[in-house]
């Protein structure tokens, strides 16, 4: 061997070596650079939702030292489970370009259904949360038609169902005006006291680093055997481990009260189930497509009335839902359900987390992230005795910065082609 050759020979390791330490910070920094270009590029995604629920934690939490406290927060995730429901399925309304302003009234007289088949009528309560379930997808359905068929604006068509139901949810409770639930049925204890035991909590906890883990694997297997360079080992872990922390340590943290509540874990399930069928279905690329551009999907050979039925039929599905665990959790149903904010608390609840009013851009997270800010910025002015006006002023003002920072970011990517 000549002495050139063994030179190379003894450098090979070395450079084998230098190239894996490039490799790995161009992994976490290639991560970071990537994530600053699409800041700013306009792709902000959970960014700015998640800085204001920083900001609105830490105000509350300097003037009250309870707000963060484990018993409070387990209390406000009971609370957002039932209008959050509600504003997943006016994410999916949303992501087409529609709306639907009646979901306010479809919860509440499905919670008024409920009470009077179970309560008044004796049927199974099974029996009973199927027939709301089945109401609300017959409205959006009806809905659907109205707008695929006749060219109804869906704002003027849901309008109409939120009044003609409000009548209906006032007659189906007559005189009364309100049902009771039994205190110790299955369903109220889900609604109010039922809490994950802690191995489980923990468990479900470091569910979603690991799926994380290994679909991050799988794709930089895949790119191997494209003969394409993977993702680093180290950046791959990364993000995972990140999320893993913080999970348990927000469950551990919650354990040292009652626990993560068994409808929060409900409600998250469904957030899950809606962004796998929204990011990894053909459904969900339809769906997206319509709302971006609907004459395009139209020509794309997409079937726009059977997407838009689809769109219309899960909003008052889900709103139905969101009644029936609203019932649960105040062991009630009145002609006060479904009234007052409920309907715009949905609504801004999608907006504020992150899906676009304009249609084409949304995520299923949304509606996890903006019930979680206007249910502490309730929860922040319950603590402190301020007055509700204050609640709705806030939440008005959070609204508007959504919507401003959705327009800005749309007009950014629109400038770097990205739109």
């Amino acid at each position: 061997m000549t002495k050139g050759a063994e030179q190379n020979t003894q450098a090979a390791p070395l450079l084998d070596r230098s190239d894996e330490r490039v490799k790995h910070a161009e992994g976490i920094g290639g991560s970071v650079r990537a994530f600053w270009d699409r800041v700013r590029s306009g792709d902000l995604g959970s960014l700015p939702v998640v800085v204001g629920l920083a900001i609105i934690w830490t105000v509350f939490q300097s003037l009250n030292p309870v707000f963060l406290a484990p018993n409070n927060l387990v209390n406000l995730l009971f609370d957002c489970s039932t209008v959050g429901v509600i504003a997943l399925g006016i994410v999916c309304i949303l992501i087409v370009g529609e709306i639907d302003l009646s979901v306010g009234s479809v919860s509440g007289f499905a919670s008024a259904l409920v009470g009077v088949l179970w309560v008044n009528q004796g049927w199974p309560v099974s029996i009973a949360i199927l027939a709301a379930l089945l109401f609300g997808a017959l409205i959006g359905a009806l809905y659907a038609v109205l707008f695929n068929r006749f060219g109804m604006p869906s704002f003027v068509a849901t309008l109409a169902g939120l009044l003609s139901i409000l009548g209906l949810q006032l007659y189906l409770l007559g005189s009364t005006g309100s049902i009771n639930l039994p205190y110790e049925a299955p369903l109220v204890n889900f609604g109010q006291l039922l809490v994950m035991p802690d191995p489980v909590s923990y468990a479900l906890a470091a569910l979603p680093g690991i799926v994380m883990f290994v679909l991050g694997y799988r794709t930089a297997a895949r790119r191997r055997e494209a003969g394409l360079s993977p993702q680093p080992l180290s950046s791959l872990l990364l993000r995972p481990v990140v999320v893993t922390v913080v999970l348990e340590f927000i469950v551990y943290y919650l354990n040292l009260d009652r626990g993560i509540p068994w409808m929060f874990g409900l409600f998250v399930g469904l957030v899950v189930v809606m962004n796998y069928a929204l990011t990894r279905t053909k459904w969900g690329r339809q769906m997206l497509a319509v709302g971006g551009n609907r004459e395009a999907a139209r020509r794309a050979g997409i079937n726009v009335r059977f997407i838009y039925m689809t769109a219309f039929v899960l909003c008052s599905s889900l709103a139905a839902a969101g009644g029936i665990l609203s019932a649960a959790r105040l062991a009630s149903a009145s002609q006060q359900a479904g009234t007052g904010d409920v309907n715009l608390n949905a609504i801004a609840a999608a907006v504020i987390g992150g899906t676009s009013l304009f249609g084409g851009r949304g995520s299923a997270y949304s509606a996890l992230l903006g019930i979680i800010v206007i249910q502490s910025i309730a929860s922040g002015l319950t603590l402190l005795d301020l007055s509700s006006s204050l609640r709705y002023m806030i939440t008005g003002a959070v609204l508007a910065i959504a919507v401003i920072v959705d327009s800005l970011a749309r007009r950014s990517r629109a400038s770097h082609g990205r739109a």
